[in-house]
């Protein structure tokens, strides 16, 4: 067994009747025991294949393994999974315990009621359901209920627990405390766990590394930071980070990057962080707000339109050649809305872009 590929995805597709194409030709793998977030916006594509990988959908074309054997013609019962759905489905009329332990005592490998409950009441230890044995679903809280559907995931102790947006139906700070839960507790059991979200907070601060899809393909297959620090393309720049990378057009003639107002010459980047050779045309110069510094000898001549409080520093709006920008100073440097400033910004720190969205820098 390769464990650096203990779940492989291998060229697959998926084409539905209407014929439209929700996944393209995706190739991507995890490793045993580790957390992958599968990321991107509504309809990217991947509650499709968190359902392939479950047996709920076929794929069109290619190939899925679960620990080096494939299963694409294997039933979902058989295929060691534990699936958590958006809305938990838990059963309304069954407490708790009897939620928990259900998948125990049905098929043809079935245990005993006093076993099944032996194992179930482990599990709920695990998630800190016990004194909730006795409730039914419609009497819990939403982070109550989650606990329950996790727990019900891992009675029969998959090989596999696969998650789709497990925590979307949760208010803010309840999110912030179950997926703290969720991470220590897939961890504490060593399951390779697949968990779909489309919150990059959530992502980044769960994943042991994330795979961002959009429109069907996989957009980037990284550590978390590198999606920030290290962007493949400008749909990944501007889809992870917050507050999102602020963007000037600017057109690359012979030695320089020139703006409107202001002329960037190319021997003050970083000649290793270019991707390719970099021909005469248009790009856009894209910079995230912590990048964008004050300066009193800086090249953004700007005007303070608004500014917006975070924590302990504080965004930093203005507007430069029609351009909505920001920048993100200390709460004690002493600027205030309607202030002309002069900034600039940290070179190696931007990144270029072609018109189609290509990294170049």
């Amino acid at each position: 067994m390769d464990n650096n590929k203990f779940v492989e995805v291998k060229n697959l597709r998926k084409v539905y009747d209407n014929g439209h194409e929700a996944i393209k030709n995706v190739s991507f793998s995890v490793k045993k025991g580790d957390l992958v977030c599968l990321l991107g916006p509504s309809g990217c594509g991947k509650t499709t294949i968190l359902n392939m990988l479950a047996g709920l959908l076929n794929p069109t074309s290619g190939e899925i393994l679960f620990d080096g054997k494939s299963v694409v013609n294997v039933e979902p019962k058989d295929r060691h999974i534990g699936y958590v759905f958006q809305n938990y489905a838990l059963y309304p009329h069954m407490t708790v315990l009897q939620n928990v332990m259900f998948p125990l005592i049905v098929g043809k490998n079935k245990k005993s009621k006093a076993e099944a409950e032996k194992v179930a009441q482990k599990y709920m230890e695990l998630t800190q359901i016990t004194e909730l044995a006795d409730q039914k679903p419609g009497n819990l809280s939403g982070g109550q209920q989650q606990r329950v559907a996790i727990a019900r995931a891992l009675v029969q102790e998959p090989k596999i627990l696969l998650m789709d947006e497990p925590l979307s139906n949760l208010d803010a700070r309840l999110r912030l405390k179950i997926r703290e839960e969720i991470r220590a507790l897939v961890k504490s059991v060593g399951i390779t766990t697949l968990f779909v979200t489309h919150d990059q907070e959530e992502a980044l601060s769960i994943g042991d590394k994330i795979i961002l899809f959009n429109d069907g393909i996989i957009q980037q297959d990284d550590l978390g930071q590198n999606f920030y620090l290290e962007p493949n393309n400008y749909f990944v720049a501007n889809f992870v980070g917050n507050p999102v990378i602020d963007n000037f057009k600017v057109t690359k003639t012979e030695n320089e990057l020139k703006a409107n107002d202001f002329t960037i010459q190319l021997a003050d980047l970083k000649q290793a962080r270019f991707k390719r050779e970099l021909p005469d045309g248009e790009y856009t110069l894209s910079v995230r707000p912590e990048n964008v510094v004050l300066a009193p000898d800086g090249f953004l001549h700007a005007t303070v339109d608004d500014i917006e409080l975070i924590g302990r520093e504080r965004v930093l709006k203005f507007t430069y050649d029609n351009v909505q920008a920001r920048s993100l100073i200390d709460l004690e440097v002493p600027i205030k809305h309607g202030d002309q400033v002069n900034l600039t910004m940290k070179l190696d720190r931007v990144f270029l872009f072609t018109p189609d969205g290509e990294r170049v820098y």
